[in-house]
């Protein structure tokens, strides 16, 4: 698979500085920020945080009736519930 467009929202601050290394370093930002995904995903060990355990929430038969998967708010909000 080659590469996927993507938009996300980074604070200016980091943005600003992660293309001043890109520049200062002679590199692109996607290259920055393909190594800090690559570095963030390696594996336990590397991120200092504990990872978090995903509850995966299926009936038989597929999803759950009452889930409603085309707004992220209502399905924080059945989560919420299934708990």
């Amino acid at each position: 698979m080659g590469p996927m467009k993507t938009t996300i929202e980074i604070p200016d601050d980091l943005l600003l500085a992660a293309k001043r290394h890109a520049l200062e370093s002679g590199t692109t930002l996607r290259e920055i920020v393909s190594r800090g995904l690559r570095k963030e995903l390696a594996g336990p060990g590397r991120s200092r945080r504990r990872r978090r355990v995903v509850r995966l929430v299926t009936v038989r038969g597929g999803l759950a009736p009452a889930l409603d998967l085309s707004s992220r708010e209502a399905m924080h909000e059945f989560l919420r519930r299934a708990r």
